[in-house]
């Protein structure tokens, strides 16, 4: 470094401060997976080793945290009526691992076909489907909100 000349070293300060505020505003919205605010931070055109040096600060100071980020993902989806294999897909795509999204998911396994229920009931009335055809689309519908076979079949098989 040359001593008359300290821009470079104040450019680069000032960058890491710019990339830290970016993404402490973001994590001020709401929790963000690592890779989630990666990818935010490199769509603003951050340098990739400064991306990790404020992550890397982030999650040693608590800010940034893999499992307070899952267990709010998993709430805010269960709650909206999204079943366990869409929400194991998003995380995934948010990239948080098997074992922690099991870690998470595993305590709403028994609300599961309440919710189910709850969502066919919102969606297409209290009566049950009489048709081939009608059992079809509200089949479709729990499939896409992300309800496994067993959770549909149960809904559907007279008790």
């Amino acid at each position: 470094m040359n001593p008359s000349n300290p821009q470079p070293e104040a450019d680069a300060g000032e960058a890491r401060q710019q990339a830290q505020a970016t993404a402490l505003r973001l994590l001020a919205r709401r929790e963000h997976s690592t890779l989630e605010l990666r990818r935010k931070l490199q769509a603003r055109s951050i340098d990739a080793g400064l991306i990790d040096e404020v992550l890397a600060q982030l999650a040693d100071e608590g800010l940034l945290s893999e499992q307070r980020f899952t267990e709010a993902y998993v709430r805010g989806r269960c709650e909206r009526g999204y079943g366990p294999l869409r929400i194991r897909a998003e995380l995934r795509e948010r990239g948080i691992g098997d074992g922690l999204i099991e870690v998470y998911l595993s305590p709403w396994s028994e609300c599961w076909p309440e919710s189910a229920e709850a969502q066919r009931r919102k969606r297409f009335g209290e009566a049950l489907p009489q048709d081939f055809r009608e059992r079809a689309r509200q089949t479709r519908f729990l499939q896409q909100r992300g309800f496994s076979g067993e959770h549909i079949r149960a809904l559907f098989d007279e008790p």
